[in-house]
């Protein structure tokens, strides 16, 4: 074989194996202390007290009181998902003039939960609303 042979063969074989390039799939989930709506819906129920949902659900972001001594708590949480996905290789290059081309898709998820206490401590009412944009 002559070097012009060399030199096409080892083109061939770079650009066949650009054209198989793995592509990456990557989730990030940006909180640090998940509130989930499985978990209120599993483990939040009328009757059991403060220290519970404390234990499940952490420290609410708001705690407010009526004249009666009844507590609402209100949690607002936000998670921020970012995937990341993109191709390197030979291919790209081919098509873009690029040797690496990413994209990322952030989008968020807002949970609130409002939970409101009877005089002894004990949850009464709660609700809650969920949303992802």
């Amino acid at each position: 074989m002559n070097i012009k042979n060399i030199s096409l063969l080892s083109l061939l074989i770079v650009t066949l194996t650009g054209c198989n390039a793995k592509q990456f799939y990557n989730e990030v989930y940006d909180d640090t202390k998940r509130l989930e709506l499985g978990s209120v819906q599993k483990e939040i129920c009328v009757g059991i007290g403060q220290d519970q949902v404390a234990a499940s659900l952490g420290t609410p972001n708001i705690v407010t009181s009526d004249k009666e001594g009844r507590e609402t708590w209100i949690y607002d949480k936000i998670a921020t998902e970012v995937r990341q996905s993109g191709t390197s290789g030979l291919i790209l290059f081919c098509q873009t003039g690029a040797d690496y081309v990413t994209r990322k898709d952030i989008s968020q998820k807002t949970l609130t939960v409002v939970i409101k206490f009877s005089p002894n401590k004990c949850v009464e009412s709660f609700t809650y609303h969920s949303s992802k944009f």
